[in-house]
């Protein structure tokens, strides 16, 4: 039996990859802002153990800590895997930072930042001593790689979980039997994060015409192509050897 948790599962990229996650072989939490009834049943019709979780990351520090007790309950002898996906995101205002409202910047960053580390700790520590063979992937994006004009915070928190991505790796293979740790790009997607950049206001959110030239010209995978590709990455047996990658390196 394999463990996964993901947080975000409630739309594009994170339901897809939800769905596929779907197996009578593997228990899946995910962490939500809504649950999702359509998902349990499907898993319900396929004989999959599926637990969701309907909390907020922007406002509810307490996540980590009641991830971490429910981790420390379970039978860990159940599991030859476990993982942690932190997919999670919040786009923020798109615009110049000095438009941004406080609330719309703190809610980004604990959602793209602050929640990945806090569940990353709390993952680590629960399944100390575990025999499974754990990761942690964090869903990152080319936006913390290249600066985009008008996306600040939302770059920042990417640019911010590739580098924590790096230290954590550099930490767990100090550690026997330590977790594998990548900070992955998913490429270009189809989603409704997309949808409202391309939607935005072009005099605020200068890089606007990017984003709609990428829809116009067919540049966007569907968020189900994007999630098989980030778990085909996830099992490669060279899972860590790059803490930070994208599902495009060969």
């Amino acid at each position: 039996m394999e463990l996964v948790i993901l947080t975000g599962a409630s739309r594009g990229l994170g339901r897809a990859m939800a769905e596929r996650l779907l197996a009578a072989d593997r228990q899946l939490l995910t962490i939500s802002r809504r649950p999702d009834a359509s998902l349990q049943t499907e898993a319900a019709e396929r004989g999959a153990p599926l637990e969701q979780w309907a909390l907020d990351l922007a406002h509810d520090i307490g996540v980590a800590a009641r991830l971490e007790a429910w981790l420390r309950k379970q039978d860990a002898a159940r599991f030859s895997a476990a993982t942690l996906i932190n997919n999670a995101a919040l786009l923020g205002p798109a615009g110049p930072l000095h438009d941004a409202d406080a609330e719309s910047i703190a809610a980004a960053l604990r959602v793209g930042l602050e929640a990945p580390a806090l569940l990353s700790a709390a993952f680590l520590r629960a399944t100390d001593g575990w025999r499974a063979a754990r990761k942690v992937l964090n869903i990152s994006s080319g936006a913390g790689r290249t600066a985009i004009a008008g996306s600040a915070i939302y770059c920042a928190a990417k640019a911010g979980l590739d580098h924590l991505s790096r230290v954590l790796a550099a930490d767990e293979a100090l550690r026997p039997d330590g977790a594998k740790v990548v900070s992955l790009a998913p490429g270009i997607i189809d989603t409704d994060m997309q949808a409202e950049l391309r939607s935005a206001d072009p005099v605020r959110f200068v890089s606007q015409p990017r984003f709609l030239a990428m829809k116009t010209s067919g540049q966007l995978a569907t968020a189900d192509a994007a999630a098989a590709r980030v778990l085909a990455y996830l099992v490669r047996p060279d899972f860590g050897a790059n803490p930070v990658a994208d599902v495009r390196d060969t």
